[in-house]
């Protein structure tokens, strides 16, 4: 498993990237998301709206060793990213 394309995201919220995800035998999931909640960073699945019930559902399901595993992969590669653009003289 691998964190791809992922992209910093500047808006007025708590949504701080997006990301994909690949697996070893090359299948891509799309919609990831690295949000700030009260303590610390977290991954945020993708997910759809239900207008139904005004609601978001998760649209892909991880046993939780896996996605604590994809968590810290993809926070390493934001901070990574976040300390590497807070370089530049501009």
């Amino acid at each position: 498993m691998k964190v791809t394309n992922l992209r910093k995201y500047d808006g007025d919220s708590n949504l701080r990237a997006f990301f994909d995800v690949e697996t070893e035998e090359g299948m891509v999931v799309k919609g990831f998301k690295i949000v700030e909640g009260i303590n610390d960073l977290f991954v945020g699945n993708p997910s759809e709206y239900s207008k139904k019930d005004d609601k978001y559902y998760d649209r892909v399901f991880i046993p939780k060793e896996l996605k604590d595993e994809l968590e810290q992969e993809a926070i390493k590669e934001y901070n990574q990213i976040s300390h590497s653009s807070s370089d530049l003289p501009f």
